[in-house]
């Protein structure tokens, strides 16, 4: 692990922009103080410059240097959840540009889940801006091998840390407001995050700030995903009318579920099919962020 840490690092503070394993999904990571290295991030993923990226910090310590907030609220979330798939938005500090943030006053930051990611941003020093590793409003990948398919040569490096263990991205939970409100998805629900702090937890507010992961189409296969009551039988239907159409079927264990649905997903475009056909999982909150990507994804 060290030699990887040690190349990782190199390529880093070279301006260059790497694949990061996290527990959630693989990140396109770069120096976050670095206007250079963060606009090849937007480049590589063909990404809007005003959709903010995510920081990647070491610890909870981290968070002093990154955001200017006294709020309570973070520090207690940080105690409880990190190193974890939780971002907290909160108000940004003096020495976070406005490059990383799509010009807003809040920044995202997590510290993520993962000993080569903690190893590599720890000894790098500082802050990794770090969105999905693949290109924007498509399936995150959640192995290494993901990432050389999607981005191929444009990424300098690709870490490869084992596929991940989530396999969605990380709930984000904005603090800028009176109510902590969740404005994406992910395995920390609205009732632990509420527990943490004491009190109730809001799924979504009007004229939040700008999140990543939030737009109304995201996280979308090549083939055309619907969504459908049986989709074996629809599938069947649009299969008689000459119609390469495929099912996703995912465990019924919620976690499992989210950790598969990335991994089949791309199984299913590399076989060809026109058309993916799913029903979405019952409505409950362990399934929020399943329900969430795939209706995205179908949008």
């Amino acid at each position: 692990m060290e030699q990887t840490v040690r190349r990782a690092v190199a390529v880093l503070r070279a301006g260059g922009v790497i694949g990061l394993p996290t527990e959630t999904v693989y990140g396109l990571a770069a120096d976050a103080a670095s206007a250079a290295a963060v606009s090849r991030i937007y480049a590589i993923k063909r990404r809007p410059v005003d959709h903010p990226l995510i920081l990647h910090l070491a610890d909870a310590s981290w968070l002093a240097r990154y955001t200017r907030t006294d709020d309570d609220r973070a520090a207690t979330l940080a105690r409880r959840f990190w190193p974890g798939p939780l971002t907290m938005i909160v108000p940004k500090s003096a020495i976070v540009a406005p490059f990383v943030t799509g010009g807003q006053g809040t920044v995202a930051v997590r510290v993520p889940d993962h000993p080569l990611a903690l190893e590599i941003i720890a000894t790098f020093g500082g802050a990794l801006a770090a969105p999905s590793a693949n290109r924007f409003g498509r399936v995150s990948p959640t192995r290494a091998q993901h990432v050389g398919f999607d981005l191929g040569a444009d990424v300098d490096l690709i870490v490869d840390g084992g596929p991940a263990r989530i396999g969605l991205e990380s709930t984000i939970v904005d603090l800028t407001g009176t109510v902590p409100a969740i404005v994406r998805a992910g395995a920390i629900g609205p009732t632990a995050i509420g527990a943490a702090l004491g009190v109730a937890v809001v799924t979504s507010i009007e004229g939040t700030v700008r999140a990543p992961g939030t737009l109304a189409s995201h996280y979308a296969p090549r083939a055309r995903l619907v969504l459908a009551g049986d989709p074996v039988a629809e599938a069947q239907r649009r299969a008689a009318a000459g119609e390469r159409a495929g099912v996703l079927t995912l465990p019924e264990d919620p976690a499992a579920a989210a950790r598969d649905l990335y991994a089949t997903l791309r199984a299913l475009d590399d076989a060809g099919y026109e058309t993916i056909l799913t029903a979405l999982p019952p409505d409950t909150e362990a399934n929020a962020a399943v329900r969430d990507r795939l209706t995205r994804a179908a949008h």
